[in-house]
Formats: C-alpha cells, sequence, structure tokens
C-alpha cells in the first residue's frame, strides 16, 4: 500500500489553527479517494513559506530519506514553499528518495509545475513586498509610524470621520520618556551602556516591553541607526528605509543591508521630539570620541566580523545555577553568567575556564549519565515496554487475520449461492458489504508486521567506548567538526552552579535516546527521540519514554 504524509502549513500568526484541520482533512479525503495510507502528518504553524528551516519540514523531509514514505500529499504547492529555489530543492531531494508530490491545486507535481508555479509564488512575494512598502512609505511621509512603535510613546487608537479605525499615529509617554532622558544625560556625562544597563536593573526600572535592561539596547550601531542612542525620533526627525533585510538562503534568517542615504524617506515630527538638540549633540560627541580611541581603531583595523567564530563543545548549552541564564565568554578563555556580568542581576559573577568545563563534561558523559545499572534497568523496562506494544498490535492483528479467514469462508458461501441460481437484493447487498470489509482488511495486512526491539544488554559498555573515542576526535582538526556535533547531540543543558567553600557543582542534562542511538545505531525506529531525558547523578525513570 502506498504510504502518504500530509504536510499543512499556514504562515501569520493572524490566521487560525483550523486552517491546519482543513488542510489536513481535505488530503485525508483525498487520501482515502486513492486508497493511500496516512502514516504521518506534518505542520508549521505561523511560520513563512520563504523558508525552508522549519521543524515540520524538516521532519518531514527526515521521514523521506529515512524510506517511511512514498507521497507527499498538500493542499497546494505553495503550502510545501513559496521560494522558487527552495521548492525546486525540495523536489530534487525528495524525487532522489523516490518520494511524489501531489497537491490537490496541481496534482501530481512534476518539472513542469516546480518551473511555472515557483516563479508564480515568486512573483506572489515580491508584488506582496512592494505594496506593503508602497503603503508603509505613505504613512511614513504623513508623519505616522512605518510599523511597530518604539520605546517612550503610545499607540493612539481612535476612529476617524470616515468611521475607520486611524493606524500608526502615536504620542509620548511621560514616564518612559523621563527614562529615555535619563539614559541621554547618564552617557554624556561619561557613563557606559552597561553601566546604565545595570543601574536601571538594580533599581528596578522595567525596560523595553517589561524586560530586562541590556547595554546592546542602549548602545546599538551608531552608523545604521538602530539603538536607544542612535534613535532620531527622539529629536523629531522619522527616519524610514535605512535599513533592509534579506533572508539568508542558508539559514532562512533575515539579515539587514544599510540601504543608500538617497533612498532614505526623512520626515520631520516634532511633536514627538523628546531629546533637545543640546543633549543630542553632546551624546553624539561622546561617541565620536570613542570610535577615534586607538581601542576601538583597533578592533575595527582587525575585522573580527569576518571571521567564522568557533564553535566550542559547550557553546549554548550553558546555563547559570544561580539565575537560570545562559553563558557568555569573558575573554579568550573563560565563561561566565552573561546576567551577573552584563545585567547585574545574578550574584553569580565568577568566572570558569571552558576547558575545565568542558574536560568535567565529558567525563560525566562517560562515566555517570549511562551507570551500567541503571541502563540495565532502563534496558529491561525498555525492552518490556516497546515489545508489550508490539505484541498488542500483533494480537490485533491476529484477531484481524482470524476475522479475514472467517469472512472468506462467508463470501465463498455466497459465491456458491450465486452460482447455484440464488438472486435476491438481500444477497447481493450482504456481497458488497462482505467485499468492502475485505478490501480494508486487506488495506491493513500490506503493511509490515511490527518487528521486535531489543537493546544491547552491554549498552553502557558501548557507549562509554564511543564517547572515549569521539572526546579523542576533538584533538583531530580534520575530523573535529562532526565529532563536535555529535557529542554536542548528547547534551540537553549543563548548569553550572558555585557551592559553598568555592566548589563548583554541575549538572549535566542529556537526552537518552540520543545516547542509546550513540551507542546502538537503528535502536530506536519509531521512538520519539526527544522524549527521554536523563541527569548525571540523579538517575532516570526507566520507564519514561514514548512510543
Amino acid at each position: 500500500m502506498t504510504r502518504a504524509a500530509v504536510y499543512a502549513r499556514y504562515s501569520s500568526s493572524m490566521q487560525r489553527d483550523a486552517s491546519i484541520e482543513d488542510q489536513v482533512r481535505i488530503c485525508q479525503a483525498r487520501a482515502l479517494r486513492e486508497g493511500w495510507d496516512i502514516v504521518q502528518t506534518f505542520s508549521d504553524v505561523a511560520i513563512s513559506g520563504a523558508t525552508m528551516q522549519r521543524p515540520g519540514l524538516q521532519s518531514l523531509l527526515s521521514h523521506a530519506e529515512s524510506g517511511r514514505i512514498d507521497v507527499v500529499l498538500a493542499e497546494a504547492l505553495d503550502r510545501l514553499s513559496r521560494d522558487q529555489a527552495d521548492v525546486a530543492t525540495l523536489f530534487k531531494r525528495l524525487s532522489f528518495h523516490g518520494v511524489r508530490i501531489v497537491t490537490l491545486a496541481e496534482g501530481e507535481v512534476s518539472e513542469l509545475h516546480v518551473g511555472l508555479k515557483g516563479t508564480m509564488n515568486q512573483l506572489f512575494l515580491k508584488d506582496l513586498a512592494d505594496k506593503t512598502r508602497r503603503g508603509l512609505r505613505g504613512r511614513v511621509e504623513a508623519g505616522r509610524s512605518g510599523g511597530g512603535n518604539a520605546y517612550g510613546y503610545d499607540v493612539v487608537r481612535r476612529i476617524g470621520e470616515n468611521g475607520e479605525p486611524v493606524t500608526g499615529e502615536r504620542c509620548i509617554n511621560p514616564t518612559e520618556a523621563a527614562i529615555i532622558q535619563r539614559i541621554f544625560r547618564m552617557f554624556a556625562e561619561g557613563q557606559s551602556p552597561k553601566a546604565i544597563a545595570r543601574r536601571l536593573n538594580s533599581e528596578g526600572v522595567p525596560g523595553p516591553r517589561g524586560k530586562l535592561w541590556r547595554d546592546t539596547a542602549i548602545r546599538g550601531h551608531r552608523i545604521r541607526g538602530t539603538g536607544f542612542l542612535n534613535n532620531e525620533l527622539y529629536i523629531g526627525r522619522l527616519v524610514w528605509n535605512r535599513l533592509r533585510y534579506v533572508k539568508d538562503p542558508a539559514t532562512g534568517r533575515r539579515v539587514s543591508r544599510r540601504n543608500p542615504e538617497a533612498e532614505w524617506i526623512i520626515t520631520e515630527v516634532p511633536e514627538l521630539r523628546i531629546i533637545d538638540d543640546a543633549l543630542w549633540a553632546r551624546v553624539k560627541a561622546r561617541q565620536g570620541e570613542i570610535d577615534a580611541s586607538a581601542q576601538v581603531q583597533g578592533i575595527r583595523q582587525s575585522r573580527f566580523w569576518e571571521r567564522k567564530r568557533k564553535t566550542h563543545l559547550l557553546s549554548g548549552l550553558l546555563t547559570c545555577g544561580s539565575c537560570g541564564g545562559g553563558f557568555a565568554a569573558v575573554g579568550k578563555d573563560y565563561v561566565a553568567c552573561s546576567a551577573a556580568r552584563k545585567l547585574g542581576t545574578c550574584d553569580q559573577r565568577r568566572s570558569f575556564k571552558r576547558g575545565v568545563l568542558e574536560r568535567a563534561v565529558l567525563d560525566l558523559l562517560k562515566e555517570r549519565l549511562m551507570q551500567p545499572d541503571a541502563v540495565a534497568e532502563f534496558v529491561a523496562a525498555f525492552n518490556a515496554g516497546i515489545n508489550s506494544e508490539r505484541g498488542k498490535e500483533t494480537a490485533a492483528r491476529a484477531g484481524l487475520e482470524k476475522e479475514r479467514a472467517a469472512l472468506e469462508r462467508k463470501l465463498d458461501g455466497l459465491y456458491d449461492a450465486i452460482a447455484d441460481g440464488l438472486r435476491t437484493d438481500g444477497l447481493k447487498e450482504r456481497l458488497t458489504a462482505l467485499e468492502a470489509r475485505k478490501t480494508e482488511l486487506d488495506r491493513a495486512f500490506a503493511a509490515p508486521p511490527p518487528s521486535p526491539v531489543r537493546l544491547h544488554p552491554k549498552l553502557s559498555e558501548l557507549y562509554r567506548k564511543k564517547v572515549a573515542a569521539l572526546a579523542t576526535s576533538l584533538e583531530d582538526p580534520e575530523v573535529r567538526t562532526p565529532a563536535l556535533e555529535i557529542i554536542r547531540s548528547l547534551i540537553d543543558r549543563v548548569t553550572v552552579r558555585e557551592a559553598q567553600g568555592g566548589a563548583v557543582l554541575l549538572e549535566l542534562e542529556g537526552a537518552l535516546t540520543a545516547m542509546i542511538e550513540t551507542a546502538q545505531a537503528g535502536a530506536l525506529v519509531g521512538v520519539d527521540p526527544g522524549s527521554v531525558e536523563v541527569v548525571a547523578g540523579a538517575g532516570f525513570e526507566p520507564a519514561a519514554f514514548r512510543l
């Protein structure tokens, strides 16, 4: 039987979740008519169709690459992607693995659909962007907001003379305006953005959207006009189209690019002024002095932004045990709590040498997370649990086989009665119903029977050997990157906590299913890969996995 996967998507948070349900329902109806078996449904909610970096789509591709589906079924090709290049890439990848694309709007998708429909979707996106920008420019030239709202202002909500809501108007928020003036004065008097952020946080002053103050939000980028100290709206000048945003085709993330100054749209809005010219000039003068300093000039000459940062073993995985925040680099070889160093909101200010933490984490991975006794208990419970489910499936299959055998005997009797000349309406209806049920049973038996799952009894020993080999591989530049990514996939989070007397406590959380796959590849086919976590030194629940 053909194995089908349904994919559904909607792109805007303004749309309804029911949109996904509607798409899935009509795709299910099509699969039923075709006699296909829907083995999985994938969806992405409120994510643009102009990027491939969608969890649902990536999971769909993973199923296709592992040979678990034969057809991808969607409402229309633009549900899979609106980007022409992405449509072509998706078609090539699925075709390579023998998976067809069928949509309700286009039918079975071919190279012709990819070319024509992909071009139409790309033109739709461009036309939509042009119309949106045209409308926003008109609002900006009228002195209204071109999108979003800056700290220091409130959105004005009123009904216009035509009875329609007026959009884009705003007025000064007196409380926030006073804080903005204070920030400008503190910087002009010599305080750094980091010191200003820490001072405001220590006083409990709410930041933008009620969050903490950060030095980067205050500092911004002088040339790009971002950040509190560079927002010209505070001196009554509304500047629009200073930046444009393009999507990186590799990551799907938006990257800003500075437009030529001739393309900027500048409108005077004196009613929105918060900072006077004298204070603005003092701030700009101090920024100029900082830019001209030998330290900043040396940093610029190094052109550090052109060098790709090295990915370390624990990058993005460290958590502060005191505040729950993340860690950041402090100098070349040390890391520390970002909230303590930048925001002043955490009391764990100690820095830790990166190499020492990495060695400790590798030891935990090898010696603590897969303890023999705990793993043996898990293996026994896992085998019993998953094979119990497999046993239920086998028993259900045996029941269907018994039903089909009885049904075939009844059909043979009816066929014999018809052959002997018996013709009644009731007999025909009975025959039709039995044949329809036999067709359903035949479809059910087209799927392969469930196979038993067995984990290796010496799983912990296999795991330690592989992690040790991976740790050794980190020293080899040629294989460091793949080895690093494998080890990082075993770690969910490392919590660093400073104890009394200067001792450092580490708590390592890892995905047990990822560890099992590392030790015994292919052991967990059909098991949710993110379903099990284990904490070093704290044991784990042997039966806490999902099938």
